[in-house]
């Protein structure tokens, strides 16, 4: 009998809160980014098709209903698509009311897959990836030991969508640090609005303890930047935002101050708000504020 994973806790994003999360593989196939602690005591491994093929009945026995599934953890779209397609087509064959499966992807696991692959996956049943910028800026990219270049993520991002599957974008407010607050803000937004990702989540970048970028900040190595620029950095990276159809959310525990939105339809609207928090004097312009307990 296979031995399933058994994370805990398990990592999965806010949106999948009801869908059924089935943990194919444990872990992240690369995990050295300085800033994520998400599987730093993880190995990484993945569950053989058999095994895959009867977690998938089981599941579908006690909830034959299911119409949303994540597939859990790190990068499950660096799998073959010889092994995704035989995923899907077991979900399919085990649920019939199956409306969408989603899941974590990076720009180097979409990029090995052919248009031809990529519409196939989505045909289905892919639907949304999830894919972490973190940021625009290739020096920043480096400094954190991203593995992958803005200009990858951009072709990835747009090819996925050309496709018919939804990305879902995320980046990290304050990654960049005093020292490329600047350049973070500017090239994330210009890096947005080339990809033009269907949703949008901003959230902040808080150091976990026994990660690189934690050990950083104590050094003194990197500076954060203190609630006032944050918000700042938030606001300047709106402003600059060109998207035509995009769901906009910052409102994850670790967010100075909770956002939804539709871009470009309330991007003058969260402006002015941003605007009269910056002016409000209620931020503190010496420390990063107070820092989320959990992630």
């Amino acid at each position: 009998m296979a031995v399933l994973f058994s994370n805990n806790p398990m990592f999965r994003p806010p949106a999948e809160a009801d869908s059924l999360i089935l943990q194919i593989d444990r872990g992240c196939p690369y995990n050295r980014c300085t800033f994520c602690g998400m599987y730093k005591d993880v190995e990484y491994s993945r569950l053989s098709g058999k095994a895959i093929a009867g977690m998938i009945a089981s599941e579908a026995r006690m909830a034959p209903e299911t119409r949303r599934v994540f597939l859990a953890d790190g990068d499950v779209m660096s799998r073959s698509f010889d092994e995704l397609q035989m995923i899907l087509s077991e979900l399919g064959r085990n649920l019939p009311q199956l409306a969408r499966v989603n899941l974590y992807a990076t720009g180097s696991s979409i990029i090995k897959k052919t248009d031809e692959q990529l519409k196939m996956l989505r045909g289905m049943k892919l639907h949304t990836l999830y894919m972490g910028l973190e940021s625009g800026d290739e020096e920043t990219l480096k400094s954190v030991k991203k593995n992958e270049t803005a200009e990858l993520m951009i072709e990835a991002g747009t090819r996925a969508q050309a496709c018919g599957l939804n990305m879902t974008v995320m980046i990290l407010l304050g990654l960049g640090g005093a020292a490329r607050k600047k350049e973070h803000a500017e090239n994330t937004a210009a890096v947005l609005n080339r990809m033009q990702p269907r949703l949008l989540a901003a959230l902040r970048v808080v150091p976990v303890p026994d990660t690189e970028l934690y050990k950083d900040v104590k050094s003194g190595r990197f500076i954060q930047l203190t609630e006032y620029q944050l918000v700042g950095e938030l606001r300047d990276i709106i402003a600059q935002l060109d998207l035509k159809g995009t769901v906009f959310r910052a409102n994850h525990a670790s967010n100075v101050v909770p956002i939804e939105a539709r871009l470009p339809r309330d991007k003058a609207h969260i402006l002015v708000q941003l605007d009269a928090l910056l002016a409000s004097g209620q931020l503190d312009r010496k420390s990063t504020g107070p820092m989320p307990l959990w992630l």
